[in-house]
Order: C-alpha cells, then structure tokens, then sequence
C-alpha cells in the first residue's frame, strides 16, 4: 500500500529546493531536479512532492 506524500507542491520549474519550510525546525536546503519521464521528485529529507505543472494530471 502506497502513502501519499505529506505536502505536495506544483511547481513550473525542473529545478526545485526545499528545506523543509518550517524555519529552524526544517531541514538543510537541498536542490532536487524533477524526472523528466515522471514528472515529479520528493524531498529525502521530508518527502514532500515536487510535481511540474504538465504533469498534474499524469501522476496521483
């Protein structure tokens, strides 16, 4: 059984950085590229989901 992501997060670019969003409380800021076949990328640190903008309809 799959879980879903905590947040997701459309976004228009390939190129993404995430640092947990919640101050000192987050995580360090690491910049992740989206798959170009999938569409989307998560963050190793909180799982949050990066998901392009052509690609909303495509994945769950």
């Amino acid at each position: 059984m799959a879980i879903d992501a905590p947040e997701t997060e459309i976004v228009s670019t390939t190129r993404v950085a995430c640092d947990g969003g919640e101050g000192a409380l987050g995580h360090p800021r690491v910049w992740l590229m989206i798959d170009p076949d999938t569409g989307f990328v998560e963050c190793g640190y909180c799982d949050k989901k990066f998901v392009h903008e052509d690609f909303v309809d495509k994945t769950g």
